[in-house]
């Protein structure tokens, strides 16, 4: 490989990846197919597997050599859609099980990549990120034990609480926005939209959520309104002390396009509660950006909500596995973040910056000049 890269370029995608990462790896070929000075192997992608025994315990092994070289891992921890067999079951991987296959990767890297990136695009353990009472801070804890095995840099997008890298203070992380992605697909999708400050507002649905909606509301030049929740700290269901009620906190929403902002749709309640809420406030369309659409509970109130007019569009990225059954819904707008990856390999592999990635002001300006322009509102 040429000199403008760090190093010959690997990527290895854990379990449940290799469609997304086929896009990737597409890309990468496109782009550097035109540089006769590089030598493209047959494919960026490393084979590397994770196979289990059959009492569940697995291990890592790779089938090509990664010394000197500048390599990526993608983990989608998130992955249900992926199983293993123990004692004659079929059991879905959890978030654990794709961690400790992260670690077995590592592992069987040995030291000898030059560099380790690792793309995890839902962070692992992302929302036990702070300590509040005798409990566990896993996200940090496991930061560092990435570190520890020889991680380089981090990269993730839209993190509960970007925050945490403070756990890591030498070691690099970089949290991404895809607030670009997800205005560029709500204009191809709905071609009307004006971003016309009189008719559109940015929503957080609650107080943990007005960092990144402030940054859609200040850079759409928009008003911003939010909810916060009303919890009962008396009790504990899942882990959490159930929510009593959304109260709405400013300016009127009536006749309005709505966008609610979060960086995670779980079970979905929530965000159809105070989806209601704006209806009968009177907003003329409510929409949804979630970079990861979980849909914990299943499709059916989402779909019930939907059929009753309580909101019109949920968008989510495809960076994390959404079921097929999801994919279908007339409601579900994937947002394909494939290129947006690539970008981001390749511009790491160039060692270049990729602060015009983390945070594309420019480009969503000039998105939202052409909309504007082309609705008679320039």
């Amino acid at each position: 490989m040429g000199n403008k890269y760090y190093g010959d370029l690997s990527i290895i995608g854990m379990k449940g990846c290799e469609q997304f990462l086929s896009k990737v790896d597409s890309y990468l070929h496109k782009w550097r197919e035109c540089d006769p000075e590089i030598e493209q192997p047959e494919s960026y992608l490393v084979k590397a597997e994770c196979p289990r025994f059959g009492s569940g315990e697995g291990k890592a092994i790779i089938h090509e050599t990664l010394r000197g070289h500048d390599t990526y891992i993608y983990a989608d921890v998130f992955n249900y859609g992926v199983t293993y067999k123990m004692y004659g079951m079929n059991v879905p991987m959890s978030p654990d099980d794709h961690y400790q296959d992260i670690k077995r990767i590592l592992c069987a890297i040995g030291g000898k990549a030059r560099r380790v990136s690792l793309i995890m695009p839902m962070l692992y353990e992302g929302r036990q990120h702070r300590r509040t009472a005798r409990e566990s801070l896993d996200c940090a804890m496991a930061l560092q034990e990435l570190s520890n095995l020889g991680v380089n840099n981090i990269i993730t997008f839209d993190a509960h609480d970007p925050n945490v890298q403070q756990a890591i203070p030498h070691g690099g992380f970089d949290n991404v926005r895809p607030a670009y992605q997800m205005l560029k697909a709500l204009t191809k999708e709905y071609p009307d939209i004006t971003f016309d400050p009189e008719k559109t507002m940015i929503i957080a649905p609650d107080e943990g959520a007005m960092a990144r909606s402030m940054y859609y509301s200040s850079i759409l030049g928009v008003d911003l309104g939010m909810f916060y929740k009303r919890r009962n700290y008396k009790i504990v269901i899942d882990g959490r002390n159930p929510i009593e009620a959304h109260e709405f906190l400013g300016k009127s929403v009536e006749g309005k396009d709505l966008i609610v902002v979060d960086d995670m749709i779980s079970s979905g309640e929530s965000v159809l509660d105070l989806a209601y809420q704006l209806k009968e406030k009177g907003a003329r369309r409510v929409f949804v950006f979630a970079t990861f659409g979980l849909f914990t509970s299943g499709p059916e109130k989402i779909d019930k909500a939907y059929e009753e007019g309580k909101f019109d569009k949920i968008f989510t990225t495809n960076l994390n596995y959404r079921s097929p059954e999801i994919i279908a819904k007339p409601w579900y707008k994937e947002v394909d973040m494939s290129k947006y990856v690539a970008y981001i390999i390749e511009n790491m592999n160039g060692d270049a910056s990729i602060s015009t990635l983390l945070n594309p002001v420019d480009r969503i300006h000039d998105l939202v000049d052409s909309v504007r322009a082309k609705n008679g509102k320039g």
